[in-house]
């Protein structure tokens, strides 16, 4: 599976009422250090079955930026049960991002 593009409206849907674990991806266009994340979160995205992987541009998505206190990208949080569980900014590995996720 692809991560998902989280918006407004599908945030409750897919995040909050995921029985899973959600990884969400927040970033830019213009983000050099996000380009180097996401092609790591994608693969994440398409070999792991015990969670959900959402990015959201802040850009496009300004409200759920405000709403993590996202103030420097890329920002990693780890949702689960509707809580935030792990946050991380800045480039990490792809271990790290995994360990993020053994929750």
């Amino acid at each position: 599976m692809s991560a998902l593009t989280i918006t407004q409206d599908n945030f409750d849907s897919e995040v909050i009422q995921s029985t899973k674990p959600v990884l969400l991806d927040f970033w830019a266009s213009w983000c050099g250090p996000c380009r180097m994340v996401s092609p790591i979160v994608d693969e994440i995205a398409g070999e792991t079955v015990n969670a959900k992987v959402g990015k959201i541009n802040v850009d496009d998505q300004p409200e759920l930026a405000s709403a993590f206190n996202v103030m420097s990208i890329p920002t990693l949080a780890v949702i689960k049960d509707g809580k935030v569980v792990s946050i991380s900014v800045g480039v990490k590995p792809k271990a790290d991002i995994l360990r993020m996720l053994e929750v």
